[in-house]
């Protein structure tokens, strides 16, 4: 193609790119190297038809200038001819594009904040069911409706609960099972109680379960609370400026902190001041992550390798506030032929959505929480309570049984009829709906 014929004829056969290792952007896989810039890389190189080699960066430096006025990093490769392009996420800048060509940005960011979640977010309406996780809850609730079904079946079963099934009204309906197994919870209490074993048996197993579950509850209440009192809440570079409490800072040399720096906002200046006279920078993402989520450093940074690190570790969440809007461009030599041609293919990535794509490809979250534990308690941590539970409804239900087995045989012997017979009879009689109401209507019928 025509693209390819000019590139044969007025560049090397294969171009020099130089690169720095950061995830996403590029990470060994094996031998090679994969990421959102190479993958940028090779759509570039199918339009403009040219073969690249690709190398990292010797110094491991994006590029800035020294004291002396020379580049180092990317930058300086470019300047010198070592390489004839850098793609990597090099920050459009004044400085940089006075030494070298640089694209339209194929990605637009700016500055924000890193910070732990429990730090940055704000009371909310239903704070009061955090002591427990959604699954902890679901589990609560199905305790308690099962419960509730338990002590309805068995008063029903047990003949020392309900003697006479044909003449009395049994007490304990399932809505009066639901509101006696509430009380219990809320320790209020509900009467009447059962009066038979097994109904006991379960009544005193949800007792302790309720004692053991509330006590759960608040010591967990208790200490989110503590550990609320003792937060900050910082929504932006305002909440941060103005506290002294958690320590900040960004990447050394980078050109957030030139931002802070060369900035004539009083706001902005005072940041960088406060980490100038604190030297609380880092000297590698990585770095900066590792401090964020130990809880009492916000990281300032781009938003675009912020919104990675959020979807890489659940704790940490990005202020919502983003200032210093800037883009990631490719860098060439000031007088490269290359950068028109460069420009116009990101231009059409774009359009095609193909830089969305790339980008929903390589931030997707995978949400990795090293080591992080949660301040609600976790179902498999209430698990003996849940067991103890079902045990307790379990032998209930088994004693109901054998009460009306008791009864069932002394019935058949009393009145020389098979015990399978009377069992059959009396299950029929009292798991029949309103089979007092039904008997009394007839009693008043015939009357």
């Amino acid at each position: 193609n025509k693209n390819g014929l000019f590139f044969f004829l007025i560049l090397p056969s294969e171009l020099r790119i130089t690169t720095i290792k950061q995830e996403p952007y590029t990470v060994s896989k094996g031998s090679q190297l994969e990421g959102f810039c190479m993958d940028l890389l090779s759509e570039v190189s199918k339009k403009l038809g040219f073969k690249y080699q690709v190398q990292l960066v010797k110094d491991g430096s994006y590029g800035r200038q020294d004291e002396s006025g020379k580049w180092n990093g990317m930058i300086g490769e470019v300047m010198r001819g070592e390489a004839d392009l850098a793609i990597a996420p090099l920050t459009l800048t004044a400085s940089r594009e006075r030494v070298v060509a640089m694209t339209t940005p194929f990605m637009q960011t700016g500055i924000s904040i890193l910070l732990r979640r429990d730090i940055s977010e704000e009371t909310g309406f239903f704070d009061f069911l955090s002591p427990f996780t959604a699954q902890t809850w679901v589990g609560i609730l199905a305790a308690y409706l099962g419960t509730a079904a338990c002590i309805f079946v068995v008063t029903r079963l047990s003949p020392c609960e309900w003697s006479q099934p044909q003449t009395e009204q049994n007490t304990f309906s399932f809505l009066h099972s639901l509101w006696y197994t509430a009380g219990a919870l809320t320790l209020q209490g509900a009467g009447p109680h059962p009066k038979a074993l097994s109904g006991r048996v379960i009544c005193c197993t949800w007792w302790f379960f309720s004692i053991v579950l509330l006590a759960c509850y608040f010591s967990n209440l208790r200490s989110s609370k503590t550990s609320e009192s003792t937060q900050l809440k910082v929504k932006g570079f305002d909440d941060l400026a103005n506290q002294n409490v958690i320590e900040y800072g960004c990447l050394a040399g980078s050109s957030t902190l030139a931002f802070f720096k060369n900035s004539n906002d009083p706001l902005y200046r005072r940041i960088y001041e406060h980490m100038e006279r604190t030297k609380s920078f880092v000297s590698s993402m990585d770095e900066g992550v590792r401090r964020a989520k130990e809880g009492n450093y916000a990281f300032i940074g781009e938003s675009v390798s912020l919104d990675l690190a959020v979807a890489r570790h659940c704790e940490l969440v990005r202020a919502h506030e983003v200032i210093g809007m800037r883009g990631y461009s490719i860098a060439t030599a000031i007088d490269s032929p290359l950068i028109k041609s460069l420009n116009i293919a990101i231009l059409q990535l774009n359009e095609a959505g193909e830089l969305s794509y790339l980008r929903s490809k390589w931030w997707a979250s995978s949400c990795l929480v090293e080591g992080a534990q949660s301040s609600a308690a976790q179902p498999h941590s209430l698990k003996g309570m849940f067991l103890v539970l079902s045990i307790g409804l379990g032998l209930g239900a088994a004693v109901a049984v054998l009460e009306l087995l008791s009864k069932s045989r002394r019935s058949a012997a009393e009145h020389k009829k098979p015990c399978c017979t009377v069992l059959s009879e009396e299950l029929s009689r009292r798991l029949k709906p309103n089979t007092a109401n039904t008997h009394n209507d007839n009693e008043n019928e015939k009357a």
